[in-house]
C-alpha cells in the first residue's frame, strides 16, 4: 500500500505527487532470468514531497531485499583511490587509527578492506548470508543482521566511528536505523554518511534516476535534517564523486550536562538562607508571582520563610502560589502588613521593582534581587 506521510518526520505529503512514472522496473537488483520472465511486471512509481521537512521520497513499498547491500563485484581504480584518500583523511582527522569503525550495510566487505588498509579496526553489519560468508572468508569481522530496533545491541559495540555509504536511501525506517547506530556508538563517536545527490539530479535533469530501490532523494538540507533527527550533529556536508554523492560527516549528539544548575541552586539557596535568617519568623516578603518565582519557592524550600508574595497583577492577587501555597497580595500590603525585607524575583523588571519599593515604602526595608549570579543586596 502506498504511504501518504513522510517516513522520516511524519508530515503529510503535498496533495499531488511531484511525478508519476508508469510501467517502471520493479527492481534494480536480483534481475529476472528466463524462467521468471513471464512473471515480471512493471510498476507505477509515485514521487512525493513532504510538506513538512521537504524530503522527496517514493510512496511505494521498498524492494524485498532492502536490508541487503548489493554492490558491483569490483569497483574502478578511480573509486578505489578516491575511497582510500577519503578514508585516510577521515581516520587521521578524527584519530581513528586502530579504533573500531562500523560499516552498516557492508556488502561483501569492499570498503571494510579499505578501512583496514587505512589503519582502522573495521567491523561490518550485513543481512545477506552470502555476503557475510564472503567477508569472513577474507578475514573480515562481520556480523549478520539488520538494525530492526533502535535499541538493537551489536557484538563488539561500542564503536568509535561508523560509515553508511549509499545504503540509507534504501531503508523504509531511517529513524530506527540511525538511532540504532547511535545506540552502538561510544560518546563523541563520528560517522560518514553518504547518499545520492538529488540536488545534482535536479540540476542536470536526470529524470531516469528514480528507482524503486531508492525510497529517498536527499538534498543537502534534507539529509542534514534527517541525520539530526536520528541523533547526530552535522560537522560538514559536501558533494563528492563528480557531484553524484552527498557526503556528510556527523558526530553522535552528546547528552547535555546541566550539572551546573544544581551547583547554582545550592549556591543561591545558601545565599537566600543567610539573608532570611537575619530577620524574624515571617518577616520577609517576595515580590514577583511569575513562574520563576514559583519554581524558586519550591526548589529552595522557601515556603516557611516567606510571609507573602507581592505582585502588581490584579488577577493574581487574592490567590496562592502553586505547590507552596503562599498568599499573593497587592504592593500596598508592604505598608499595611509590613515586613523587614523583600526579595525581588521579577526577572527583567527587578530593578524597576526595587526602585518602586525604595520610593513608595519604608526606607529601612532591606531589599535584595535574585540575579543570574546569585543574590544582590540593593
Amino acid at each position: 500500500m502506498p504511504v501518504r506521510h513522510c517516513r522520516v518526520c511524519g508530515g503529510g505529503f503535498f496533495d499531488e505527487p511531484l511525478l508519476r512514472y508508469q510501467n517502471m522496473p520493479s527492481v534494480a537488483q536480483l534481475l529476472p532470468d528466463r524462467d521468471s520472465l513471464a512473471d515480471d511486471r512493471g510498476i507505477d512509481l509515485e514521487i512525493c514531497q513532504c510538506s513538512g521537512c521537504g524530503l522527496v521520497q517514493l510512496s511505494n513499498d521498498p524492494v524485498p531485499y532492502f536490508r541487503e547491500t548489493i554492490r558491483a563485484a569490483a569497483f574502478s581504480k578511480e573509486m578505489r583511490d578516491f575511497r582510500i584518500d577519503q578514508f585516510s583523511r577521515f581516520i587521521d582527522r578524527y584519530f581513528l587509527q586502530g579504533k573500531k569503525v562500523l560499516e552498516v550495510g557492508c556488502g561483501r566487505g569492499e570498503y571494510l578492506s579499505l578501512l583496514r588498509h587505512c589503519g582502522a579496526d573495521p567491523y561490518g553489519l550485513e543481512q545477506s548470508h552470502g555476503s557475510v560468508e564472503a567477508c569472513l572468508a577474507e578475514g573480515l569481522k562481520v556480523s549478520r543482521g539488520f538494525l530492526e530496533q533502535s535499541d538493537t545491541r551489536l557484538d563488539n559495540a561500542p564503536f568509535d566511528a561508523f560509515i553508511i555509504l549509499n545504503f540509507l536511501e534504501h531503508l523504509p525506517d531511517i529513524n530506527t536505523v540511525l538511532r540504532g547506530i547511535c545506540t552502538n556508538l561510544a560518546d563523541g563517536a563520528v560517522g560518514l554518511i553518504e547518499v545520492p545527490n538529488f540536488d545534482m539530479m535536479v540540476k542536470k535533469n536526470l529524470f531516469s534516476e528514480f528507482t524503486r530501490d531508492h525510497l529517498f532523494y536527499f538534498t543537502r538540507d534534507t539529509i542534514s535534517e534527517t541525520v539530526k533527527r536520528g541523533g547526530f550533529e552535522i560537522l560538514e556536508c559536501t558533494e563528492v564523486w563528480h557531484e553524484y554523492i552527498i557526503s556528510a560527516v556527523v558526530r553522535k549528539r552528546a547528552r547535555l550536562d546541566l550539572g551546573q544548575f544544581h551547583h547554582h541552586q545550592t549556591k543561591l539557596k545558601r545565599a537566600i538562607d543567610e539573608f532570611t535568617n537575619q530577620f524574624g519568623q515571617n518577616k520577609v516578603a517576595l515580590w514577583g508571582a511569575g513562574h520563576q518565582a514559583f519554581a524558586l519557592l519550591s526548589l529552595l524550600d522557601m515556603a516557611e520563610k516567606i510571609r507573602y508574595v507581592v505582585d502588581s497583577a490584579v488577577f493574581k492577587q487574592g490567590r496562592f502560589t502553586p505547590a507552596t501555597h503562599i498568599p499573593i497580595v497587592p504592593p500596598e500590603t508592604l505598608a499595611t502588613d509590613p515586613v523587614d525585607a523583600v526579595i525581588v524575583m521579577a526577572a527583567s523588571y527587578s530593578d524597576e521593582v526595587a526602585r518602586i519599593i525604595r520610593e513608595r515604602f519604608d526606607k529601612e526595608l532591606k531589599v535584595s534581587i535574585v540575579r543570574d549570579f546569585g543574590l544582590e543586596l540593593v
